[in-house]
């Protein structure tokens, strides 16, 4: 009998350590949409031997591993200073989660191995298990629409078996999201102006490669170099000089904050970045301005800080 995508869940834990699989449990699974999976992923590896005559050769499979996309709403998690359900997700993007009971979460990058996760995708009575993953993150926050995080993650393949669908599945920890726009959306400030803002993206664009050698095997992160782009309507140059900005590769804040129920608020704030490729756009008549966005560190690992509260 054929299989049902709508009958997908994916648990999430994190690990204790690198190379020791957690165990996740329906109270660990993630609410998702637009998932895509690629369940082996490999370098092929031609054998390319001669052989008289025409044709192909065999391919081998090296680095075999997993690979997992999906989406995740932002919203916060209820109550000022608790985790929201997707912290883990951003702890395996290099992020740091720091909590002050009864104030917020911070999430800040930083340069080191990031935690592990143990992933478990389960479609319809088909069990993938991941191990040792790491990820990276993006970010849509367009004005009428839900915003939401795009993960990627690279994981150790741990086999795709038939498996009964979890039991006890609970998302009870997901806040209802809040569109984008309006009063749900407070306060947004580029270079110290702000306006009517339509679009705003955010790309973490953490660098990750898997490494198979005699005595290392995983994923890794190396690197990474945060983008993004911004589309907001065109004002005078008087109330804003973005072409000077552009011109003087002018590096300054960016903030924008979503969410105005308590415990639901998730802030963003990047304190240097550099606009470039600034164009005009149309909406309906409107004159738009659109621009690439550079996130660049203050004094190191903080380009993007996200606040929870």
């Amino acid at each position: 009998m054929g299989k049902k995508t709508d009958k997908t869940v994916i648990l999430v834990k994190r690990q204790t350590a690198v190379g020791t699989p957690a165990a996740p449990t329906g109270g660990d699974a993630m609410l998702v949409r637009n998932v895509s999976s690629d369940p082996v992923s490999a370098e092929w590896v031609e054998r390319d031997n001669i052989k008289g005559h025409f044709g192909n050769n065999q391919q081998l499979a090296a680095s075999v591993h997993q690979e997992l996309d999906f989406e995740v709403e932002v919203a916060g998690s209820g109550a000022a200073g608790t985790a929201p359900a997707w912290g883990a997700l951003l702890t395996a993007c290099g992020f740091t989660e720091t909590i002050t009971a009864d104030t917020d979460v911070k999430y800040t990058p930083h340069s080191e191995d990031p935690v592990r996760l143990t992933v478990w995708y389960f479609l319809d009575g088909i069990l993938h298990k991941m191990t040792d993953g790491i990820a990276t993150v993006s970010f849509d926050l367009t004005a009428g629409g839900i915003p939401k995080m795009k993960f990627h993650i690279v994981g150790v393949d741990g086999g795709v078996i038939d498996q009964l669908m979890p039991s006890g599945v609970s998302f009870a920890k997901f806040m209802d999201p809040q569109i984008v726009g309006g009063a749900a959306t407070p306060a947004w400030s580029l270079h110290g102006t702000s306006g009517v803002l339509a679009a705003l993206t955010i790309d973490i664009a953490a660098t990750i490669s898997y490494r198979m050698l005699v005595g290392a095997q995983g994923p890794q992160l190396s690197g990474r170099a945060p983008t993004g782009s911004i589309t907001f309507e065109l004002e005078s140059v008087a109330k804003k000089d973005w072409w000077a900005d552009v011109r003087g590769a002018v590096l300054a804040p960016l903030s924008f904050t979503h969410g105005n129920k308590p415990g639901g608020i998730v802030q963003f704030d990047a304190p240097k970045v550099q606009l470039s490729a600034l164009k005009y756009a149309d909406d309906k008549g409107n004159a738009r301005i659109t621009a690439n966005l550079s996130l660049l560190p203050n004094v190191g690992n903080d380009e993007l800080v996200i606040t929870v509260k």
